[in-house]
């Protein structure tokens, strides 16, 4: 029951992690520039995604920009486009995997075949954590050079956004819930290595029948 409720509990992370991790893809707020100036009433935010550049004004106007030329993109942003999608792929995999496999449900067959499920589904969530943690990370590691660098004037320096934040949980939920399915599955078959069942030895009757014999010859 235990390995039922924990099962349970890392679905719930993998369900969190997967809808973060497309949250995160779609936001266009990877990174952010407030840019107040000398009067509040004409301050400009402007935002940086992997699929949209939107600029919002202190009046309440907000205009957006699709990035429709993906060779003039930078590598970081290339490259974090092409894992985020891998990552949302992967955990709506797993989803669906861990579904059958779980032991709260009736599909998926007998003890092996959903263990084995289980198993699949934890790598698919795992490799989901790291393909959204790798982005996330270099994403911030450009931002934070590019911030202290001092060759770049203080209006072109950016933040890191909501949605790198909304990335590195989103990835730490689905690395939890991976391991979570992979070891409640080693658990169970360690236990089966641990505690082999019992095998009965009965003895054959021709060793009874050949003691007696042998107890007659005697007598």
């Amino acid at each position: 029951m235990a390995s039922a409720s924990l099962q349970l509990f890392a679905f719930i992370l993998a369900l969190f992690g997967a809808f973060g991790d497309i949250t995160a893809t779609l936001l266009p707020n990877w990174k952010v520039n407030a840019d107040v100036g000398s009067n509040i009433i004409t301050a400009i935010t402007q935002m940086q995604g992997l699929w949209m550049d939107c600029t919002w004004y202190s009046t309440g106007m907000f205009s957006c920009t699709l990035k429709y030329s993906v060779l003039s993109l930078p590598v970081y942003i290339q490259a974090a486009r092409t894992t985020m999608v891998l990552s949302c792929i992967l955990s709506a995999f797993g989803i669906c995997i861990t579904t059958v496999g779980m032991k709260c449900t009736k599909l998926g067959g007998d003890t092996d075949c959903k263990s084995h499920a289980c198993f699949a589904g934890g790598v698919c969530f795992i490799l989901a954590g790291i393909f959204g943690l790798v982005p996330t990370s270099w994403y911030t590691r450009e931002i934070i050079a590019s911030f202290l660098d001092q060759t770049i004037p203080e209006s072109s320096k950016h933040e890191p956004g909501g949605a790198v934040y909304t990335g590195f949980i989103s990835a730490g939920f689905l690395l939890i819930a991976g391991v979570i399915f992979c070891t409640s599955c080693f658990k169970r078959q360690r236990g089966a290595w641990i505690y082999p069942p019992k095998q009965h030895h009965f003895p054959s009757t021709e060793q009874e029948s050949d003691a007696g014999y042998n107890l007659k010859d005697y007598v």
